[in-house]
This record gives C-alpha cells, structure tokens and sequence, in this order.
C-alpha cells in the first residue's frame, strides 16, 4: 500500500501539476509501475489509477 505522500503525488501527475522538486519520489513510483513516462511527460499507469481510486475508497467508507 502506498503512502499518503505517494498518492498525492500520483493526484498530482493526474492532474497534471508540476512535481519538479518531488523527482526522486515520481522516479520511484515509475520504477513501482504507477507512473509511466513518455518523453517529458508522465501520466498514470491503470497500477496508478486503481490506487488512487483505492484511496479515494478508504477515504470515503463509512
């Protein structure tokens, strides 16, 4: 399961925010399989999105 920090992070990438300071963490969550990167751009993979959604749901249970 990921951190608080990581889902943000890939909230982040979702949405397309700058990170630039965070690039260690984005390198890893691409190495991890969430995050895909094609050229300059990075978006996320259906491994990043589920957790995200994932979250959201633990967020949202009663």
């Amino acid at each position: 399961m990921l951190k608080d920090e990581q889902i943000a992070l890939l909230k982040d990438i979702s949405a397309s925010i700058a990170f630039d300071e965070r690039q260690a963490a984005v390198d890893e969550l691409v190495m991890e399989g969430y995050v895909l990167k094609d050229g300059d751009l990075y978006e996320l993979t259906s491994k990043g999105e589920m957790e995200v959604e994932a979250h959201a749901a633990l967020q949202n249970a009663p």
